[in-house]
Formats: structure tokens, sequence, C-alpha cells
């Protein structure tokens, strides 16, 4: 694979030029639904239970009884153990279970149980994958072990999307994330996705921005869309408001929906909900007036 070289001084510098774009309210109001509905909504840690997972599922399907013009969100992404019970309680919402798998976060667990977790997501109903890809074998160079592994895990997911994390904060450098997500891309992932959430740092601006030329310039060149997912660190409506702008300025409005492109986080609905109230009624509602899960 040719290394591709990306100039960090000129991305960072237009990865800060769309926090600069203004808004006017009625496009901020959609916006911000927009945002809402593109958020896959998650719950990853160990004291995650059958009661967090109830919870999660309710506030993805109707994310405030007061506002009931916001759409449900994209998905809610969940360990593997808790993927039936998500399929029963969403049924019939329109919103997606997603599964973390292949040994997430660290991925450090030889291919045959990847596959095995894989398996049983899908098995238990999961609509999508999020994999990890084993970055000690990309930063050892071992780039066929990886996009092996990839391309199996593609194969595992049967009829289920395939998103497939870089955790970019252990990538390095930008030309890293740029062989990272072509590589991905070339073996079946369906989306590419900054990071698990663990690692800082995880979303930036500048790291999903190389991502998104990434996808463009296969496009380009393909005519294949790939979907895009910045995990990890957005939780405020301003930030995710600036994604939405550098994603429409980059691969343009065919890529601004769920389908596309989805927020990977845990506290960012909360923000959008606050932001509309406010719009809603001019004033700031208080974060206990909205659930935190």
């Amino acid at each position: 694979m040719p290394i591709r070289t990306v100039d960090k001084v000129a991305v960072e510098a237009r990865a800060a030029s769309f926090k600069t774009r203004s808004i006017k309210k009625a496009s901020k109001r959609q916006g911000l639904l927009l945002v809402a509905s593109m958020i896959d909504l998650t719950t990853l840690e160990g004291k995650d239970s059958a009661a967090k997972v109830q919870s999660l599922c309710r506030k993805a399907i109707l994310p405030d009884a007061g506002l009931t013009h916001v759409p449900h969100v994209a998905a809610v992404c969940v360990y593997p153990r808790w993927v039936e019970l998500a399929c029963e309680l969403v049924s019939g919402s329109g919103v997606k279970v997603a599964s973390v798998a292949t040994a997430f976060p660290s991925g450090q667990v030889d291919l045959k149980t990847k596959l095995t977790d894989v398996k049983a997501a899908v098995k238990a109903g999961a609509d999508e994958i999020d994999m990890v890809i084993h970055r000690g074998a990309f930063l050892s160079g071992q780039y066929q072990v990886v996009a092996d592994e990839i391309r199996a895990v593609k194969e595992a997911c049967d009829q289920a999307h395939l998103k497939v994390i870089l955790e970019t904060g252990e990538l390095e450098t930008y030309d890293n994330v740029v062989r990272a997500s072509e590589l991905a891309i070339s073996a079946g992932a369906d989306f590419i996705k900054t990071s698990t959430g663990k690692v800082q740092p995880a979303a930036t601006m500048p790291v999903t921005l190389v991502m998104l030329e990434t996808i463009r310039s296969h496009f380009l060149a393909t005519g294949q869309m790939i979907g895009m997912k910045p995990a990890g660190g957005i939780s405020t409506a301003k930030d995710a408001l600036h994604y939405l702008v550098m994603v429409k300025e980059t691969l343009g409005d065919a890529w601004l929906t769920a389908d596309w492109f989805r927020f990977g986080a845990s506290s960012l609905l909360n923000d959008v909900l606050l932001q509309l109230h406010r719009l809603e009624s001019g004033q700031y509602t208080a974060h206990y007036d909205v659930t935190e899960s």
C-alpha cells in the first residue's frame, strides 16, 4: 500500500475553520434535530445492567417526552450480552441495535475468539457490529494481518453492517490514520470509526477530517459511499454542529443522514435536548430536567 502523507498544519487549520461558521436560529434547530437522529446512544461500562439497558432504550426511542418532535436516535450501542434485550426493547421503533465486538476495546484476543464474539452478537439480533482493529499488528507494519481480520469479521457479520474502529488516539500520526482508513475500507468496512472512547485523544476534528477526506477520495475513485462515525469526547451540541458543517463541506449533503454519519456518544443527546428546550422556550433548562439515560 503506497504511503500518502498528510500536511499536519493544513489539516488542523482547515478543521479549525469549521468552528467559525455562523449558524442561524432556524438552521440551528434543524441541525440539532439532525444530530439527535445520528446518535448511537451508548453504554459500554463494566457496571452495565439490564436496568441500564432498559433506560437507554427508552431514551433512544423517545429522547424527551416534552419535545415529542425530536426524532429517535439512530441506534443503541451495547456489549454483546445485552443485544438480545436491546432488540426486544427497541423492536418496531426504527432504532437499530449496534454491538461492540472483537474483544472491545483492546482487541487483544485471537481471531477465532473475535469471530465467536461477532457471531454471537449477530445471532442475538445485532443490526451493526463495531469492531476494533489490531493496533499492535498495524503499528508493527503487519497490514495484511489487519486486513485479513477485518475481512473475516465482515464475513461473520452476515447481513449486519460493519463499523471498523481505528482507535486513532493510538495510531500516532495522520499518515497512519489515512493508511488505516484505506485498509479498513478496502477490507469491507461499511463505516470507519475514530475511537472506542476508552483512549485519549478520542474523536477530534482534524482526525475526523482526515478520515472524511479518505472517504471522499475513495468515493471519487469508485463511486462507493462509506459511512463515518466519530466517537468519544463529543459531548456538546455546539461541537456536534461543527462536525456537521465539516461533513457537508467535505462530503456533501448525501452524507448528512444517519445512514452515512453517526456520533458515538453517551452524553451528547442531553446537551442537544437542553439546547432545543432553550430554542423552544427562550430559557435555559437545568441539566437535571433531562434524564441521564
